[in-house]
């Protein structure tokens, strides 16, 4: 499939799946695309590490629940750039087997949100479009203040400068 990607989302500084300085992140990059359909989904970019396994080779479960989180989570900006929400129901289906040392991408979207909350679902695949894993979370909109004692502001929230891609072609 063709995603085309329209703008590049912001990075934190700790967090564990798209943290700059946090050694044991993914470093994960995450972009707001357009698929076929002209649906709004956010494609998210990663490389697991040795740290990140489970069995010999194989991504760690909890990690790859906070991979479908975090992409989910922020799918919601694609259309809401100010709207933020602490997880409060999620289901992970693991199909596969999920290798380190090779790009992944989670493609994510929202299905509903209301005044109180949002719900979404997505899934991580390989470069060959293989799903190696899906999920549907449920999201409560709090503000950031709300969520963290410490403000989102340029020194833990901020834009990574890179050469964007036009476009993805997984699968």
């Amino acid at each position: 499939m063709v995603f085309k990607v329209l703008k590049k989302q912001n990075n934190s500084k700790d967090c564990l799946v798209c943290g700059t300085k946090n050694l044991a992140s993914l470093n994960a990059s995450f972009y707001e695309c357009s698929d076929e359909n002209s649906e709004n989904v956010l494609i998210g970019v990663y490389t697991a590490k040795f740290e990140h396994q489970s069995y010999p080779n194989r991504l760690h479960g909890g990690m790859i629940s906070a991979i479908l989180d975090e992409a989910i989570g922020r799918a919601v900006q694609i259309n809401n750039p100010d709207i933020w929400g602490v997880t409060i129901d999620m289901s992970v289906k693991f199909k596969k087997p999920v290798p380190l040392e090779q790009t992944l991408y989670s493609v994510t979207k929202i299905n509903s949100i209301s005044n109180i909350g949002f719900k979404g679902e997505g899934y991580l695949c390989d470069k060959t479009g293989t799903i190696l894993a899906s999920g549907t979370a449920t999201y409560f909109i709090l503000p950031p203040e709300k969520i963290s004692s410490v403000a989102l502001d340029e020194t833990n929230w901020y834009y990574i400068e890179e050469k964007i891609p036009k476009t993805f072609v997984i699968g």
